[in-house]
Order: structure tokens, then C-alpha cells, then sequence
């Protein structure tokens, strides 16, 4: 029997939150992680506790070109990846008014935009690895009905429905985490069920035992979201040009992209 080599993952948006938890659960496998994050030191702490397991690409990925040049620098280390984990972007709210256009943008550019580069370069690694996976994580802005929201959207469940379609023929499986019930669920009084009260490492624990069977979805019945997107401070997430006042600082934010 040939030797089983360690899993090659790419995470994004692994500075904190769920997304350092993620890394953490994923490294204490023995495998290989590609770990993305704003923040350089997250990465290199990670490649400190875990040496010769981590390979640190750090970025801006709402930067095409600094995507692109993640993606070669994992090509050159490993030739393929096994697993991508999209986890990177943000979640903003606004009180009582329409979202002002820049934080529109500022979100869309955040979320949906990075993570179709990421798609883009992570589709051909994928295709070369073995028992391929593709995960995204979709934060309430980016899957909640516009209802519930005051942007986003779906946008996250239609950028991975549409890479689900174009990476069926290679055998690439898709997974798409996110907020909220499988189904409307009751309890035993008629009533939904009660929101858990889960930290990022238990969520992140439950997230991949889920993964492990390959299901097309992973819903998230959690609590407190800001357990997993934990916001530091307007100002350390927003635009320059979005005050901080505009941001309503309870809700969450994901690992920077």
C-alpha cells in the first residue's frame, strides 16, 4: 500500500475568528496549509507553531495580481491543492438607512469580488489535486435574503452553484457553509429551535467534521456570529471614506481579504 501524503490546503481570511480556528484544526492533522490573511503575522506565527507544515500567502485578495501571485506561489511549493477553504471577506450593517454605495461596494468588492479570484486561481490547482474540495464560507451579508440584510444577498450561494457546475466534470466536490437552518426545524413546543451558542473552535471542529462527508451545504445555526467574525473596530474595517458611524460595530466581520 502506497504512503498516504499530507492533505494541501489553501484558507483564506485565517487572521482571525473561525478562519484562525480552521487553521489551527487543520494543522493539528498534519497536513500542509497555505494560509492567507491581511495581517502577515497571523501567518508567520502559524508558521512558527507548525513548522514545515505552513506555507504563508499573505495579501490583499481584492488585488487580482496579488491573487495571481498567491496562486503561483503555491503551484511552485506543491504543484496542486487538495481543499480550498474560502473564508475570507466581511459582514457590515447599517441602522435604519439605506446603505451608502461605498459600503455597498466596500462589501461586494470585500466578499464577492475576492472570492471569484480566488475561485479563478484555485480552479486549476483543484483540478490537479486529489480527492479535490472546494469550501466557501458565506457570512450573513453575502447569503441572507436581502430581507434580513441591507446588502448582499445570495451572492455567495450563486458564485459557488456556478463553480459547482464548471468543476463537476474534473471530480472537484463543493461545499457551501453558512449561516442559518437546513430547514425551518421546530422544538418539541412548535417553536424553532434555539440558536447555539458555539465558540470559532468548536464551530470550526463541527465545520470540518461536517466537511469530511462532502455535503453540498453546512448550515450554521449559530447564536452569536461575532463568536466567528469577531469586528475589532469600524475604522480597522472599513474604507476610509465609510465613517464609522455608518457601521453598526455588534455585527460580524471575517478574516480580512
Amino acid at each position: 500500500m502506497g504512503l498516504r501524503l499530507p492533505r494541501r490546503y489553501w484558507l483564506t481570511g485565517a487572521g482571525n475568528g473561525i478562519g484562525a480556528s480552521l487553521a489551527e484544526a487543520i494543522l493539528e492533522t498534519g497536513a500542509y496549509l497555505a494560509v492567507s490573511s491581511r495581517s502577515t503575522r497571523s501567518c508567520e506565527t502559524l508558521s512558527v507553531r507548525y513548522p514545515g507544515q505552513v506555507l504563508s500567502v499573505p495579501g490583499n485578495l481584492t488585488d487580482s495580481q496579488a491573487v495571481r501571485e498567491i496562486g503561483e506561489q503555491i503551484a511552485r511549493q506543491w504543484g496542486a491543492l487538495d481543499q480550498v477553504i474560502v473564508n475570507a471577506g466581511t459582514a457590515e450593517y447599517v441602522d435604519g438607512q439605506p446603505a451608502d454605495h461605498t459600503l455597498i461596494e466596500h462589501i461586494v468588492r470585500s466578499n464577492l469580488l475576492a472570492a471569484s479570484f480566488c475561485l479563478e486561481v484555485a480552479m486549476p490547482l483543484l483540478r490537479a489535486g486529489t480527492e479535490p474540495h472546494l469550501v466557501g464560507i458565506a457570512s450573513p451579508a453575502t447569503y441572507l435574503p436581502p430581507s434580513q440584510i441591507e446588502t448582499g444577498g445570495s451572492g455567495m450561494r450563486h458564485l459557488f452553484e456556478s463553480a459547482r457546475a464548471d468543476l463537476a466534470c474534473a471530480g472537484v466536490d463543493v461545499t457551501l457553509v453558512h449561516p442559518g437552518y437546513d430547514g425551518p426545524l421546530l422544538g418539541p413546543d412548535d417553536c424553532f429551535q434555539t440558536p447555539i451558542h458555539w465558540s470559532a473552535d468548536e464551530t470550526a471542529r463541527h465545520v470540518l467534521d461536517q466537511l469530511v462527508e462532502r455535503p453540498r451545504e453546512v448550515a450554521l445555526p449559530i447564536a452569536s456570529m461575532t463568536a466567528l467574525w469577531p469586528l475589532p473596530s469600524s475604522t480597522e474595517t472599513l474604507p476610509t471614506d465609510i465613517g464609522s458611524s455608518q457601521a453598526k460595530n455588534g455585527y460580524p466581520i471575517k478574516g480580512q481579504p
